[in-house]
């Protein structure tokens, strides 16, 4: 009996919920999964501070979204390991928008991507995830980590972010207003606490060297009143109460365009990080759709609180593995710390120096390039190294989303040229296929005027033309029989193309004839008018012994070849060949 209309909306509705299991997950191991939090919030605190920086927002704005949507995401995501907040790759989307938009801007652009992540959750869309080729997702990891670093140039260098989104042209007009106006402290905070992070991580790599360097640049500015290491600021001790004063209904229509490109990366990063640790670990498998709603209501949560939009965080991710994390407690002691930070800490992180937290990003960008992995997708084949390199370049030049499309574009077309490839067609002999007590002399007649070719291979729009070019070019023969056994696919264009060069050799005078078609491509064959033609007074044989006896009937009924002679005929023709 089929299941009525509200309870698959309850089924679906539940399968997007937290479970049981979940719940039994968190208290199997509680010391080791809290520790393992407090680690990631010490580690993500310098992270959520820059980002939140970085996007215009505010340094607030980033503690708000790792509070908020951490905490949200951790409950209702579909990992059990996933640590979501601010990231770089969202943080390079929203720049544009806050230049345009404003604070509002962004803020409602969270929140209509929140709605599209949990559309997108229902319409059971993570599985999609899976078809984003390596070099894709390898070439948008390092097209981020050189936007990333670009947007800390200012910072680094002490000087007011020039106006400006395209982030080529902000960095050079930081560095031409440096020229002008040298500010070194800020260059060497900067630049000793990415070194911190990068030595550091390859000596102890279980200690969170990013705390440390940002606890001594902060030190370092108060002991030695260093004036021009600008801080972060006053910040707001708590979260602000929920508000949606930022929506402006009339500019929702033109924020519709960035919303679908936050969500889009949001979805694609939480993903790719959710299954980066499922990788990590045994026995881990995330839920896509449930990691995409979790990520939707995480985004509808955050701007309310000033927030700005969210993704599973890949690095801090990966912190929370490494620690020794086993549920989501980890991820929501993680926002629990930050929380605490923020009610209780907020005078002393104000004074953490701007210069510091370039500092950390530009180390976290560099820390973002795997050498060995990209190497490896360079070195594997030209094309793998053309959607690289191309999606990288196009994820500086232009945007995210559109580096994304352009790298699945071309990855597509590229496998697509490669399947072409491997459609041929050959010319086979025919003989084994006639009766052994056939005389030679006929054997030899016969090879006169049949030509047989076997088609291997899919046979669609990507190599149909150039088969249609290989048949046109058959010789002067009166019969061509067309093995189809090996045929893999046909799509409507290589049906219209097999049809167009059946026409062709009609129109010379060449009948053809196939055996070996599939029950299943009769269809495509039949839609397009191939299949009638290739039946044209009975020319389809299911086997090539009965279309080469076909085609001796039609050259003796045309007096190319004389009538048999009386004589006994063999019991049966031979069985349809091993390999068609």
């Amino acid at each position: 009996m089929s299941t009525s209309l509200p309870g698959r909306a309850w089924g679906l509705v539940r399968s997007l919920l937290p479970t049981r299991a979940d719940l039994a997950a968190m208290g199997r191991n509680p010391r080791r999964d809290l520790l393992a939090g407090l680690t990631v919030a010490i580690v993500a605190l310098p992270l959520a501070l820059g980002f939140g920086v970085s996007s215009g927002l505010g340094a607030e704005a980033g503690l708000a979204t790792a509070v908020v949507a951490g905490a949200l995401a951790a409950v209702f995501g579909g990992s059990n390991l996933q640590v979501s907040g601010p990231t770089g790759a969202m943080t390079v989307v929203l720049v544009p928008i806050f230049a345009k938009y404003g604070p509002g801007g962004v803020l409602s652009v969270g929140l209509i991507a929140g709605v599209l992540l949990i559309a997108l959750a229902v319409a059971r869309a993570g599985r999609y995830m899976k078809y984003v080729p390596a070099p894709v997702v390898e070439g948008f990891t390092l097209g981020i980590a050189c936007v990333i670093g670009l947007q800390q140039v200012p910072g680094a260098l002490g000087v007011a972010k020039p106006a400006g989104d395209k982030v080529l042209v902000v960095t050079w007009r930081a560095v031409e207003e440096f020229v002008r106006h040298p500010n070194w402290t800020a260059v060497g905070l900067g630049l000793a606490v990415a070194a911190v992070m990068l030595i550091g991580a390859r000596w102890r790599p279980a200690i969170p060297f990013s705390i440390v360097a940002v606890i001594a640049a902060t030190l370092a500015a108060q002991l030695f009143h260093l004036d021009a290491a600008e801080p972060i600021g006053d910040l707001p001790a708590g979260l602000p109460a929920p508000s949606l004063s930022f929506l402006d209904p009339a500019a929702l229509g033109s924020l519709l365009a960035p919303a679908v490109a936050v969500a889009a990366l949001a979805a694609l990063e939480s993903l790719l990080s959710a299954s980066v640790a499922d990788g990590m670990t045994v026995g881990q498998k995330h839920d896509p759709d449930r990691e995409l709603f979790g990520q939707g209501l995480a985004n509808l949560a955050a701007p309310l609180f000033g927030g700005v939009p969210a993704t599973g965080a890949i690095a801090r991710t990966a912190v929370n593995v490494r620690t020794g994390a086993g549920s989501r407690l980890a991820a929501l002691t993680h926002a629990a710390v930050l929380a605490v930070i923020v009610f209780a800490a907020a005078p002393l992180v104000s004074k953490i120096p701007l210069a510091a937290l370039a500092g950390v990003l530009l180390a976290t960008a560099i820390r973002m390039v795997e050498v060995g992995s990209i190497r490896a997708m360079v070195l594997a084949t030209r094309s793998d190294a053309v959607v690289l390199v191309l999606t990288a370049v196009a994820t500086l030049a232009l945007d995210l989303v559109y580096a994304v499309i352009i790298g699945l574009v071309v990855a597509g077309a590229l496998a697509l040229r490669a399947v072409a490839k491997q459609a041929r067609m050959e010319q086979v002999s025919f003989a084994p296929h006639l009766p052994g007590e056939d005389r030679q002399e006929e054997h030899a007649l016969l090879a006169q005027h049949i030509v047989a070719y076997r088609i291997d291979g899919p046979l669609f729009f990507a190599g149909a033309h150039r088969f249609l070019l290989e048949l046109a070019e058959v010789a002067d023969v009166r019969v061509v029989i067309l093995r189809m056994s090996r045929v893999t696919t046909i799509d409507a264009t290589g049906a219209l193309v097999l049809k167009d060069a059946v026409e062709k050799l009609n129109r010379r005078g060449i009948v053809v004839m196939t055996s070996g078609i599939r029950p299943g491509q009769h269809q495509v064959l039949d839609s397009v008018g191939a299949l009638g033609l290739l039946r044209l007074e009975g020319r389809e044989y299911a086997t090539t012994p009965e279309a080469i006896a076909g085609a001796r009937a039609h050259l003796q009924c045309t007096g190319v070849l004389p009538l048999p002679a009386q004589r006994p005929q063999p019991a049966s023709l031979i069985a349809e060949e091993a390999t068609p």
